[in-house]
């Protein structure tokens, strides 16, 4: 029987990918006249991935990868007006407003007390706190944890920190990298719910069994009724 349910921050209660699709869609705009598209993008993200052990997830590390990569592909000469340019786009993606996913804010109240809700989400400290905050969700969650990573590890400290046998446990996420795969390796639940965009560093094959797929937050609870 399930009585602790663990659900994913980003692009699972509110949208968040969307938002650095838009900034990304700016940097190139930006450096157009420097790098082909295609090109940018990989070397970004080839910035991002090796920068993820020194600056971890989220928008400031994005930001700092977008200055390397504009001075790696303008050979150092972009404009100091552009790296001011990229320090504001990061600006603006962290006061962006939290926007809730359709069915979020009702399908969390009527879990609330049925169940013990946990919100495991990863990345930058101050920002995912400022997002919770603002989020109004709050209030629905019996504990939070933001970590640095997830994985196993990260899993079977969240749950024995808080006494939860992994076999009553099932986490909701948009990423089977994060939310799936690491909570089925320690004998836990999982259901995916995916979201329009995926990061390509989040990018995995699903497993062939053993989790849930829906379509929307909204058919968690019929979902969990019938597990």
């Amino acid at each position: 029987m399930i009585d602790t349910i663990g659900f994913d921050g980003d692009d699972t209660l509110w949208h968040n990918e969307s938002l650095f699709s838009m900034t990304q869609e700016r940097f190139r705009a930006l450096l157009a006249h420097s790098a082909d598209p295609a090109d940018l993008d990989r070397r970004l993200l080839e910035a991002e991935r090796a920068n993820l052990r020194i600056y971890g997830y989220g928008i400031k590390g994005f930001v700092l990868s977008m200055i390397e990569t504009a001075i790696a592909v303008t050979d150092g000469r972009v404009p100091a007006r552009d790296l001011q340019s990229l320090v504001d786009f990061g600006k603006a993606m962290l006061e962006h407003p939290v926007e809730l996913l359709p069915g979020v804010a009702d399908t969390v109240a009527a879990l609330a007390g049925r169940y013990r809700l946990v919100l495991v989400t990863k990345g930058d400290l101050f920002d995912q706190e400022s997002k919770i905050a603002r989020s109004g969700l709050a209030g629905r969650f019996d504990a939070v944890e933001i970590v640095s990573e997830k994985d196993p590890a990260s899993y079977r400290r969240v749950l024995e920190r808080h006494g939860v046998d992994p076999a009553r446990f099932v986490m909701v996420g948009n990423s089977v990298r994060s939310d799936i795969l690491p909570v089925l390796a320690i004998g836990a639940h999982a259901v995916h719910v995916p979201y329009a965009i995926t990061w390509a560093h989040e990018e995995a094959a699903p497993p062939d069994e053993h989790y849930r797929r829906i379509d929307s937050v909204l058919d968690l609870p019929p979902l969990l009724a019938a597990w």
